[in-house]
């Protein structure tokens, strides 16, 4: 099954880094989010991969030229050029790079990439945010409801802590809870390839038109995920990721042991 990913935006809120990279190529714990993100579909064998590409997407296409080099030790004779690998990176996976622009929306991106699918369904998410969420269920959902689309849904956490008050005395004391009623879209989406007739220029954006329709139409199905979820939308949602694997607390890994 093909992966499509969102990696072209402009991560303006993590400007301290994006003024040089693009927020995918942000790394944790050493690599480059966009990493993680592959490992996950990859340990359920899901290795085809094309990656929209907007900001700055010479670097993720560099970084992919050179990916055996980069994540494998290497001898190099300087008269001939020639190069030995030692340790070799084992990833078997098959990138496709493509560029849809830099000022491309996020429909617009998945519709300038819809040349490189076939009619199969296909798996897409955005490139700066880590799961547990279980692929294969989440496909076996999808196909049991036989909708165009399937978004796994995520509990929001609030940013502060909520108090619970009665009058002046202090009921509870939570901090970020998750809110039991409150869903928001996780990315992580499984989409039959008739979602591409829903986009219609570079300008459209995924999240509006397109899932609005789909869901008006009763096509869009929710797979509603409990554990863990954490986007890396700023410094702080990076630092905390950072935390996680200096914690040796990474549960987006061996999700199939």
């Amino acid at each position: 099954m093909k992966v499509v990913i969102l990696a072209g935006g402009y991560g303006s809120r993590l400007s301290e880094y994006t003024d040089v990279i693009p927020k995918p190529m942000i790394k944790i714990g050493g690599e480059p989010i966009i990493k993680h993100i592959m490992n996950i579909y990859s340990q359920y064998g899901f290795k085809d991969f094309f990656i929209a590409l907007g900001y700055k997407g010479e670097v993720i296409k560099n970084y992919f030229l050179n990916y055996k080099s980069i994540n494998s030790d290497f001898t190099v004779n300087l008269k001939d050029g020639n190069l030995k690998f030692h340790n070799n990176n084992q990833d078997d996976w098959n990138v496709t790079l493509v560029d849809t622009g830099v000022d491309t929306q996020t429909g617009g991106r998945l519709l300038n990439i819809s040349e490189y699918l076939d009619d199969s369904p296909f798996m897409m998410t955005y490139g700066d945010g880590l799961s547990n969420v279980n692929l294969y269920k989440l496909l076996e959902f999808h196909k049991k409801h036989g909708k165009l689309a399937t978004v796994t849904a995520v509990q929001a956490i609030p940013r502060f802590g909520l108090v619970e008050l009665d009058d002046h005395k202090v009921k509870s004391f939570s901090e970020k809870p998750k809110a039991k009623d409150s869903w928001i879209n996780g990315g992580f989406f499984v989409f039959e390839k008739e979602v591409i007739k829903y986009l219609k220029d570079k300008y459209t954006v995924l999240e509006k038109e397109p899932l609005e329709n789909l869901a008006a139409q009763e096509e869009l199905c929710a797979y509603k995920h409990y554990d863990f979820w954490q986007c890396m939308d700023t410094k702080r949602d990076k630092d905390y990721l950072e935390e996680m694997v200096r914690q040796d607390n990474i549960p987006w890994v061996n999700l199939r042991t």
